[in-house]
């Protein structure tokens, strides 16, 4: 039952595999793009989750207690922000590409693009 005592852990994981199965499994651009940002939610969730230990603190030093045994680990908070401005940069691309396909070729289905941009180069 060691799922259930690591359920943060164990939502990631699930969260993760649904991405995963999204962006492989769907033809729609939107739908991998949602796929993409599950992922990246589920990585997020994850690396915060690691970061965490019962019973500390934010490493805020406060009240004269400097001991590293009372705060908790920023940098999994830091990779996590990091992370957060690079997804959503990247989120914010792959969407444009995708209004540009859109116009382009008056679908979102990655198959009929594909045929569409073979019949183009002929």
């Amino acid at each position: 039952m060691q799922l259930l005592v690591n359920y943060e852990e164990t939502a990631a994981i699930i969260l993760f595999c649904i991405g995963f199965s999204t962006m492989m499994l769907h033809k729609n651009l939107i739908k991998k793009i949602i796929g993409m940002d599950m992922m990246d939610a589920a990585i997020f969730l994850f690396l915060a989750s690691q970061g965490y230990i019962e019973g500390r603190k934010a490493p805020i030093v406060a009240g004269g207690v400097q001991s590293v045994e009372a705060y908790i680990n920023p940098i999994p908070a830091g990779l996590v922000l990091t992370g957060i401005v690079v997804s959503v940069s990247v989120t914010a691309l792959m969407l444009a590409l995708a209004v540009r396909l859109y116009y382009r070729y008056h679908t979102l289905n990655l198959d009929e693009i594909i045929a569409l941009a073979g019949k183009e180069e002929v």
